[in-house]
């Protein structure tokens, strides 16, 4: 058999779905509303907290609500196909099971391969930031850490490691290793804090908002130190580009489709209702954050905490830096719960070792996966500055949603009869605006970001080439080809 013909292998749609049907693999105890948290905990935390202060200050001013919309179409388009396919295939694995329908197993590989970077990536920058609320509230109160203990080397004079960041991926893993419902019952509640604190900075902070602040909406373009553009519609789009991986996350409760009660109604509800509150409360608190601080003043680790405080009200900021350190925590929860559930996919198909593969005999988790995963998150959290992992965070992502709405076109005309829960409308148009939208995305992206993923992608193909192609259990079981359906 050909490379070619190895790499286009693929399981049916209807054998994903018996297959579904038949494995025991993990216990199905997710309700919507609890796959809906976990969407809303995956896109609601460093956007709002952290990133939505920070691009406004470097480089679209105001205009960064702009940057936010920009973001938002092109997930918007992602979480319609997002949808039809967590419908249609209720298995594990998120995009990487998707595409291994569509697209054949080495697209498949690349993305699942992809994605277990971003998430493990995304974990560590969120736990950064959660970091600088923490320790902003530690201050706050009296109790600042060492210096030493404040952030990884090159954030500032005699930082080291940031322990807080590092201490936190492994209270998460922890967390998930135990009970999947005790897990997504504790999210639900940071969730809610969550909310209730983005309600909060909007309740109050409308009261304070000085038109003034909006002018000039989007700032003159200039060109930094760094020899980039800033402000103006380059800046608007650059930041569109780092903030995107903050408007989405719904995908990460799609990896939790065996572990649904009824995933071909409830997952297409939670991917849609997750995005469309999440964009709602970006919007208003880009608004809000520019209006009752000058965009100048925003880059900070705690932005929206720091802007109250300079409007003299600190108990806000407290309270803003208390439900953070929270809410932030879903976010983590969200993405090391995405990522362990793609490894332990990935693992069970035979690409990567069978070892990782199996859940603990007593909380029915892939527990070898979370450690692993917790371990590597905290090391990059505690040793790698919050910008420059950020970089990193968004290409793969982008790269999964050209895949999932290329896969709907491709499925739209090789089964358009297959029974769907839910159907994205507008096919092609509307796959092609999130595949559109997502080229543009990926063509803002630094020269050095498109080079640790050329990386990551040639050690990836290394991998699947020298182990995954030939322990693959599909190869095992008999090859489909693609256009064999």
């Amino acid at each position: 058999m050909s490379l070619v013909a190895r790499m286009l292998r693929h399981k049916s749609v209807e054998q994903l779905q018996a297959e579904a049907g038949a494995r025991r693999d993990f216990r199905r105890v997710l309700g919507v509303w609890q796959l809906t948290a976990i969407g809303i905990g995956g896109i609601i935390g460093v956007g709002v907290f952290v990133l939505a202060g920070q691009q406004a200050a470097l480089n679209a001013g105001p205009a960064v609500a702009i940057s936010f919309i920009i973001a938002g179409i092109a997930s918007a388009a992602a979480a319609l196909c997002y949808a039809e396919f967590a419908g249609l295939i209720p298995v594990t694995g998120s995009a990487y099971t998707y595409s291994y329908a569509t697209l054949g197993e080495g697209v498949a590989w690349l993305i699942g391969w992809d994605l277990l970077l971003e998430y493990a990536l995304i974990v560590a920058v969120v736990a950064i930031g959660w970091s600088g609320y923490v320790q902003a509230a530690l201050s706050l109160i009296g109790l600042p850490l060492p210096i030493w203990a404040q952030g990884a080397i090159g954030t500032g004079e005699g930082r080291v490691f940031n322990v807080i960041a590092a201490l936190i991926t492994l209270a998460v893993a922890a967390l998930l290793i135990v009970r999947t419902e005790w897990g997504a019952r504790f999210n639900t509640f940071v969730v809610a804090i969550k909310v209730a604190a983005v309600l909060l900075v909007l309740g109050v902070g409308v009261f304070y908002v000085n038109p003034a602040n909006w002018h000039p909406f989007i700032p003159e373009r200039v060109v930094g130190a760094d020899g980039l553009a800033h402000f103006g519609y380059q800046g608007i789009a650059t930041a569109a580009a780092v903030v995107f991986f903050a408007v989405f996350g719904y995908d990460t409760l799609t990896t939790a489709a065996e572990e649904s009660k009824n995933p071909q109604r409830d997952l297409p509800r939670a991917v849609l209702l997750s995005l469309g509150i999440s964009m709602a409360m970006y919007l208003a608190v880009s608004m809000v954050l520019t209006g009752i601080a000058h965009y100048s003043t925003l880059h900070t680790d705690a932005p929206v905490a720091d802007a109250f405080k300079n409007l003299g009200l600190p108990w806000i900021a407290v309270t803003i830096s208390v439900a953070a350190v929270f809410g932030l925590i879903s976010v983590l929860f969200a993405f090391m719960l995405g990522a362990s559930r793609i490894w332990f996919a990935l693992s069970r198909d035979g690409l990567l070792p069978g070892w990782f593969a199996h859940v603990h005999p007593r909380y029915g988790t892939p527990h070898r996966t979370t450690i692993a995963l917790g371990v590597f998150t905290a090391l990059v959290a505690g040793l790698f500055p919050l910008d420059e992992v950020a970089k990193l965070v968004n290409i793969g992502v982008l790269s999964a949603f050209i895949v999932i709405c290329s896969s709907i076109i491709v499925l739209r005309v090789r089964k358009p009869d297959l029974p769907r829960s839910f159907r994205t409308p507008w096919v092609p148009f509307i796959p092609l605006i999130g595949i559109v939208f997502s080229l543009w995305l990926l063509s803002e992206l630094a020269a050095i970001t498109w080079l640790v993923f050329l990386v990551w992608v040639s050690l990836g193909l290394l991998v699947y080439f020298a182990y995954g192609m030939r322990h693959s259990k599909l190869a095992a079981t008999g090859v489909t080809r693609p256009r064999a359906d």
